[in-house]
């Protein structure tokens, strides 16, 4: 399958294959990613800073986000760059996470790039955006500084085997019976399946309704952080569990606490736990207009992202 461009593109043939740079390649959504374009026939660069122990689709190739030298080669003929690069897990991420979005839009413009896809956070901008989602939005402006539009996705929780925040989830409801949650976790949210979340970046990759515009995405279900353990809990155990809510509990604790009850690194905790007072549901539905399809329920992506789990043991 060929995927057509759009007129005017640097002059290549409408007929040829377009290149994708997918960054982050081995990671929760990338390696997810990378192989739905290559099925859809787009020759992907997948880049990776260990391109020799990559074993999955698309042409491996070296470049480091944090190393603006390493990227030059890897933009090598590419006509858009999907960006699914943060630092989550470093106390500064605030800072690595723009120096990176800076050089990699600069490399970007540099390349002849005609898009870049970022997949972002939501929350509305009259809010008190925590530091992790305003970093995010931060990232969006950074990636097209040089010039390259952006095509932004912003969305909430993804529920996917192996992604952190969804981990969280499971690990809780799988070790506690019961357990006690900061009133901030009657925020509601829209939590969205990988599987959506692919559907759409692989939609809005050089798609002329798509250039230079920020889309909100997230699944079928706005519900409270409650609620999700609660459907989380009836999905993997069969039943739900006892939830106490008190008035306080700082996100210090709440990632201590995680920290003891997970596996999940407690400074990405911390970072994540900071976002979740801020309620981050889909005000625009737009994007069904430029990618259709009616996105999964928060259960049925909690028994798919179960199903993985299970089928990878």
């Amino acid at each position: 399958m060929t995927v057509d461009k759009p007129a005017g593109s640097q002059g290549r043939d409408a007929t040829d294959p377009i290149t994708v740079l997918v960054t982050g390649a081995t990671g929760f959504v990338g390696k997810r990613l990378v192989p739905e374009l290559t099925g859809q026939g787009m020759t992907v660069r997948a880049m990776t800073r260990r391109p020799r122990e990559y074993d999955g689709p698309g042409e491996p190739v070296h470049g480091d986000v944090h190393d603006p030298g390493s990227l030059a080669r890897a933009f090598e003929g590419v006509d858009v760059a999907v960006y699914l690069v943060h630092s989550l897990d470093d106390d500064d991420f605030e800072r690595k996470d723009a120096e990176a979005a800076r050089a990699f839009g600069k490399a970007a413009a540099s390349a002849g790039v005609r898009q870049i896809v970022y997949l972002g956070g939501l929350g509305s901008e009259d809010q008190d955006l925590s530091a992790h989602l305003r970093s995010r939005r931060e990232v969006e402006g950074l990636l097209g500084e040089a010039g390259v539009p952006v095509t932004v996705l912003r969305a909430a929780i993804v529920v996917g085997h192996g992604g952190i925040s969804w981990e969280i989830t499971r690990q809780l409801v799988k070790n506690l019976p019961a357990m006690v949650v900061p009133k901030w976790a009657a925020t509601r949210s829209q939590p969205i399946g990988i599987d959506d979340v692919v559907r759409y970046l692989a939609g809005v990759i050089d798609h002329p309704d798509a250039i230079g515009r920020v889309f909100e995405i997230g699944g079928s279900d706005v519900v409270s952080y409650v609620d999700m353990l609660q459907q989380a809990a009836e999905v993997i155990n069969g039943n739900r569990v006892i939830i106490v809510t008190v008035p306080v509990l700082s996100p210090q604790l709440s990632a201590r606490w995680i920290g003891f009850v997970t596996d999940v690194d407690a400074t990405t905790g911390r970072n994540l736990i900071d976002s979740m007072s801020t309620e981050v549901i889909v005000h625009d539905h737009s994007i069904r207009e430029v990618v259709p399809g009616e996105p999964v329920s928060y259960q049925e992506a909690v028994r798919r992202a179960i199903e993985e789990e299970r089928a990878s043991a």
